[in-house]
């Protein structure tokens, strides 16, 4: 009997769907696709923080699960917000791709004056950075950000290079690299969520890769313990144990930073407790710039 698998329908989620499919029939494993649109996709206008961030990606998914319209879902990792609805289950996450930024630009990196990203966290630290620029807002899937750099509304964007590997782009740019671009959580990692039911998860954990499971749960629990949802500047990166983790002001001018070991998730929550005390003040004066609430 075939699976039913829901996708965002981009380029870049057909593209992890079709991989994650691809891995599944060669087990003997039958899938049927079927596309599911977004409050993420339909809204491509707005800033992240109005329309519910990370989980504006993931909750038409999530419910098509729980209603039994679909059997799992294919999602970028990253996307995956902290609170999760009780009846689901991580049934396999893919071994990792990479976890970099890329930052497409065609011209010379001197003479990049306008950046692109909807992300407080890339736009924190490009603002860190050397570069001389000003950061705007940039929604929208990747051939979309494309066309507006092509456009000349932008110098340059940010992208994920997991994401340009898996749609087998060449773009001309430069590499971020992790140890000082810290990722957000989870990013280049692709996940397959499902019903928690022992006999579905057990199907799909066939192609979950044990240590990127690991380093991904133990950056999770930095992210959970340290709070503030997608819109708190943050960066955490867990390889092989060990793990880097910061929070930036939005304006990148002041940051906080942990680098320690990270073997198990127990010591993630413990360095984001850590994380959280140290950086407090940075987490509310986010939270209160971007009108929020409360601190998620």
């Amino acid at each position: 009997m075939s699976l039913i698998v829901g996708t965002r329908g981009s380029r870049l989620a057909m593209a992890q769907t079709d991989r994650v499919c691809g891995m599944l029939a060669e087990r003997g494993i039958e899938t049927t696709v079927t596309e599911i649109k977004t409050v993420g996709d339909a809204r491509t206008q707005v800033p992240m923080h109005q329309v519910g961030g990370q989980g504006i990606f993931v909750r038409a998914l999530d419910d098509a699960i729980l209603a039994g319209e679909i059997d799992f879902a294919v999602h970028s990792m990253k996307d995956i917000p902290a609170y999760r609805p009780e009846g689901l289950c991580t049934a396999a996450i893919l071994k990792r791709d990479s976890p970099a930024d890329f930052l497409v630009h065609e011209c010379d990196i001197e003479d990049i004056r306008v950046v692109g990203t909807s992300s407080t966290r890339r736009r924190a630290q490009i603002m860190r950075s050397s570069l001389d620029v000003e950061v705007r807002e940039l929604r929208g899937n990747v051939d979309t950000r494309l066309r507006k750099l092509h456009e000349g509304q932008y110098d340059a964007i940010v992208l994920a290079e997991a994401g340009m590997q898996r749609l087998d782009m060449d773009l001309p740019g430069t590499r971020l690299l992790p140890q000082w671009f810290v990722p957000s959580p989870n990013q280049g990692t692709i996940a397959v969520v499902c019903r928690d039911d022992p006999a579905l998860t057990e199907q799909l954990s066939v192609i979950d890769h044990p240590q990127t499971r690991l380093d991904t749960e133990v950056e999770r629990a930095v992210m959970e313990e340290i709070g503030g949802g997608c819109f708190t500047p943050q960066g955490v990166f867990c390889e092989d144990g060990f793990l880097l983790a910061e929070v930036l002001s939005l304006d990148g001018s002041r940051y906080e930073r942990v680098e320690d070991n990270g073997d198990s998730v127990a010591e993630g929550r413990l360095i984001g407790k850590k994380l959280k005390n140290i950086s407090w003040d940075l987490i509310e004066e986010a939270r209160q710039t971007l009108g929020l609430q409360e601190t998620e």
